[in-house]
């Protein structure tokens, strides 16, 4: 029998090194998926609901101001899978040499991504700060972190506990160095060549520029479009020289293709540059953050958001939009507006250049401020999210929308009313309001046509944008909504309405063709105008957030259950969340990576399965054991064997957990709701109340920009 034991107990051993092997191959799939899991996620912006680098106030076209969006955009699944690493952690109890020799081989797996790691780290800081704990040292690192973490919140600057300034004042010092412009441009090397109709030719300076921004989108879909296409050959061609736009007549005789392979091998060479290399640009990088990343805002130091001007290229837009493709110049400082107070150090523009206009306004946040080229439309240098000004103008959103609770019932009962006004424009507003209440849809705003893609909102449906069916699919009076919203991402919704208000969308869809405005008395501006009428501060806007907050609330009580595990908890935190997505249409295609990092999830199921099957049989056979000799050892080891089996089924309860949550949440954005609509104490709230760390809710770049609610909300929090 010793003998048996001996050898059941060496198999246990080679068992463990076989799975701690497949273990290791396993986690180094899963980090390619997430690598490319993470590009997507920065190309489609959680499926455009994030604001892109096109959009007004956001930044820097290099992409600085978006990865400021996107460090503040990215989830943490559902914190599961930080949770499920912490416990496979743990794994089996093994001893200290089989770890050293599994990090030995994880470290070999690893080498050749290294230095990609390094590059994620700059983009995605929750993801990269997790890796790093897990691979890197594990407890120490994370209790290091722990440690600076609490050290920053305590050093801190709690505005939130002094007292507020008077009414439209936001700041009464304010100092920075103003931009940071982008470099000028360098010519391509002789060798690398522009072909027209299959010759070389040489082009001139600012001709060769713009071309350069179109050989980089080579390979982009934009570049199949017709409009991308004519747009720039006709902004183009503006630029070239006459002799230039004699000779350049056909885009399709254009070739770029030497100029694209340039650009492609310089990328490659720059990932490819030795460790040192690296370190100096980061270096230099660090440099420029330091002199113009931070500001002077009433004695304390604040980091600012987006401090670049956005470089010239070619306007994307999103969906179709009608100007994608067209030129958008360089930002120079006679384009610029600076705004700091007058007893600070006004900036020094650069030399042989002046500002636009300095200004000593405290009366608006934004640091500076120029206007793009293509929509004419304002863009501004704000603070970072983390700063002052931002968690304020969040806190006075969510505190209006928490005012709206107490009103809401009253404004309900007044729309109702309206829907049989004698008044056509009230019926309009009515149930315009009564759309914008019940499904969340943003108001629309006016717009010229021809300017900007055909998205619209709420005031600025047309008929063909909704279908009316007195009867489907066993409901009455039902309408069919089905339009382009904001960053052409498509609403489609089929919702049972009131009778009165079905009644009054056949009245104002009667004799009306597919292309008029179905609310043809009806503008924003009135519809907002009333609402001040109904409440001080209320728009069209605070109802989505209104809306969205209590759902959350609601689906929060109803779906937790106490009982649960955190991973368990946080499954029910992101179907609260998902209900709220839902409501506010934030979609997202699903991931090109999706079926792989699902397949390899399964995997992982299909092998804790195999390991609770193993670890079952083990403990039949110390139980056959125990009841043989009836010894103290044999009744150590079946409470051993109970504890590993009692272990994996916990961790195989989290992989299901953890599958389950990845296909509820495949085309559903979460980011946008949780950080633009959400009020966080409501979030923070249930985390105390439910035992729950805040970080599997909110990563550390979304914990320094709600450290005003984490500091305000207890358990008992209601919204």
């Amino acid at each position: 029998k010793k003998h048996k034991k001996g050898k059941v107990e060496g198999a246990e051993k080679v068992g463990k090194k076989g799975i701690k092997k497949e273990k290791v191959l396993e986690e180094e799939k899963e980090q390619e998926v997430e690598k490319m899991e993470e590009e997507e996620e920065r190309e489609e912006g959680a499926g455009g609901e994030m604001e892109g680098k096109d959009e007004v106030g956001k930044g820097s076209g290099d992409g600085k101001g978006v990865k400021e969006e996107e460090k503040l955009g990215e989830t943490q699944s559902t914190g599961m899978e930080q949770e499920k690493e912490e416990e496979e952690g743990k794994g089996d109890g093994p001893e200290k040499e089989k770890k050293k020799k599994s990090r030995k081989k994880k470290l070999e797996g690893e080498e050749q991504e290294k230095e990609e790691k390094k590059r994620e780290e700059e983009e995605t800081p929750g993801k990269s700060r997790k890796r790093k704990s897990k691979e890197g040292g594990g407890e120490k690192n994370n209790k290091k972190a722990r440690k600076e973490e609490g050290k920053e919140v305590e050093n801190k600057w709690k505005w939130w506990e002094e007292e507020k300034k008077e009414d439209g004042v936001k700041w009464t010092q304010l100092e920075h160095r103003g931009p940071y412009f982008a470099p000028l441009y360098e010519p391509l090397p002789e060798d690398v060549r522009f072909y027209y109709a299959g010759k070389p030719l040489k082009l001139s300076l600012a001709t060769e520029e713009i071309a350069t921004f179109y050989a980089k989108m080579l390979d982009h879909e934009y570049t199949t479009k017709e409009i991308f296409q004519n747009n720039f050959f006709h902004d183009w061609r503006k630029e070239m020289t006459s002799e230039e736009q004699e000779i350049i007549q056909e885009l399709a005789k254009c070739d770029f293709s030497e100029i694209h392979k340039y650009f492609v091998d310089k990328s490659e060479a720059r990932k490819a540059l030795p460790k040192e290399e690296k370190q100096k640009l980061k270096e230099e990088a660090d440099k420029i953050q330091e002199e113009y990343g931070y500001c002077i805002l009433d004695g304390h130091r604040e980091k600012i958001g987006n401090f670049k001007t956005e470089p010239p290229g070619l306007f994307r837009g999103r969906g179709d939009h009608p100007k994608m493709g067209m030129l958008k110049k360089r930002i120079m400082p006679e384009d610029v507006v600076i705004n700091c107070s007058r007893d600070s150090k006004i900036p020094e523009p650069p030399e042989g250049h002046k500002w636009k206009e300095v200004r000593f306004d405290n009366t608006v946040t934004w640091l500076a401020s120029w206007t793009e080229n293509i929509q004419n439309t304002l863009k501004y240098i704000m603070l970072n999210p983390s700063s002052k000004l931002k968690g304020e103008k969040d806190w006075q959103k969510y505190e209006v929308a928490r005012r709206l609770k107490d009103v809401v019932h009253e404004i309900r009962a007044r729309y109702r009313a309206d829907w049989k006004s004698k008044e056509m424009k009230n019926r309009q507003r009515a149930v315009a309001l009564y759309f914008i209440d019940k499904l969340a849809l943003r108001a629309g705003n006016e717009k010229e046509e021809g300017e900007t893609a055909d998205t619209v909102g709420c005031c600025s449906l047309r008929v063909e944008h909704i279908r009316l069916h007195p009867r489907l699919d066993g409901q009455e009076h039902v309408v069919e909504l089905d339009f382009l919203g904001k960053d052409s991402i498509r609403y489609y919704n089929k919702v049972a309405v009131e009778k009165q208000v079905f009644k009054n969308l056949q009245l104002f869809t009667k004799n009306k063709d597919p292309s008029d405005d179905l609310f043809d008395r009806l503008t924003t501006t009135f519809l907002n105008k009333h609402l001040q009428h109904l409440m001080d501060g209320l728009t069209a806007k605070v109802f989505r957030t209104y809306n969205a907050s209590i759902t959350l609330q609601e689906q929060l009580k109803a779906l937790t259950n106490s009982e649960d595990n955190v991973a368990g908890k946080l499954l029910s935190y992101n179907r609260a969340n998902r209900a709220v997505a839902v409501l506010c249409n934030h979609q997202r295609s699903v991931p090109k990576t999706f079926a792989k990092s699902m397949e390899i999830l399964q995997t992982k199921i299909d092998a804790k399965k195999k390991q609770v099957e193993e670890a079952q049989q083990e403990l039949k056979k110390a139980e056959d054991e125990l009841e043989d000799t009836k010894d103290a050892k044999a009744e150590a080891n079946v409470e051993k064997k109970k504890k590993l089996l009692k272990r994996l089924e916990e961790q195989l309860a989290r992989l299901n957990v953890q599958a389950t949550d990845k296909e509820e949440n495949k085309q559903i954005a979460l980011g946008t709701s949780k950080l633009n609509y959400l009020d966080p104490r409501i979030s923070i709230a249930w985390c105390k109340k439910f035992g729950v760390p805040i970080e599997k809710i909110y990563n550390k770049t979304q914990r320094e920009k709600f450290a005003w609610a984490i500091a305000m909300a207890n358990e008992d929090f209601e919204f």
